[in-house]
């Protein structure tokens, strides 16, 4: 694969004909374990989408989670582009998934009916010297608290409640979704997207 083909193939274009096909339709799929690579080609997508219009752009997100900072980095390319980004939910959106999902405006985000939704606090595989461990610990607990931060002041939820919420798994269909503030509306067709 040359550099120009593979530099294609991030951003979308030629990679395949679906995937080409979406993106001039402006839509965007995450649908599998959010890391590093995927964040490339999504974040790729979003910013080669933004610089062709200002159109509003359709993510769908089914996703597992994965690399909280991948997450963040497809987060605040959301926000940081011009073109507002309509979420749909599909299958589940957990963890940083959910994150990806909460960085459109409350009113752009919708999930389809059988969508579930998961909060919780970030886990990290901790290890080394007990001064590395102690180090690692900190930055997962600075971590869980920004999220925490995130997760209130996109949802409209209490902070303390939030921080209660997210000491464990906290599961939500798609009614707990939108009583959480996570979900502004659930459509059964795209002519329902507004």
């Amino acid at each position: 694969m040359t550099a120009e083909t593979e530099k294609d193939t991030t951003e979308g274009r030629g990679a395949d004909p679906v995937t080409s096909k979406l993106m001039a339709a402006r839509k965007i799929i995450i649908c599998e374990g959010i890391d590093q690579k995927m964040a490339k080609r999504v974040t790729a997508q979003l910013l080669a989408l933004a610089e062709e219009s200002d159109d509003p752009i359709t993510m769908f997100v089914n996703s597992q989670g994965g690399h909280v900072e991948a997450g963040d980095t497809i987060h605040d390319i959301i926000q940081f582009i011009k073109p507002r980004v309509i979420m749909v939910g599909t299958g589940w959106v957990a963890s940083a998934g959910t994150h990806i999902f909460l960085a459109a405006e409350k009113e752009d985000r919708y999930c389809l009916p059988n969508t579930r939704f998961l909060i919780h606090q970030p886990s990290g595989g901790v290890g080394g010297k007990v001064s590395d461990i102690e180090i690692q610990a900190e930055q997962i607990e600075r971590m869980r608290e920004r999220l925490a931060h995130i997760i209130s002041k996109t949802t409209g939820t209490d902070i303390d409640q939030v921080r209660k919420d997210i000491e464990r798994d906290k599961w939500m269909t798609t009614e707990e979704a939108q009583a959480y503030g996570i979900l502004h509306k659930v459509v059964r067709s795209a002519d329902e997207l507004k």
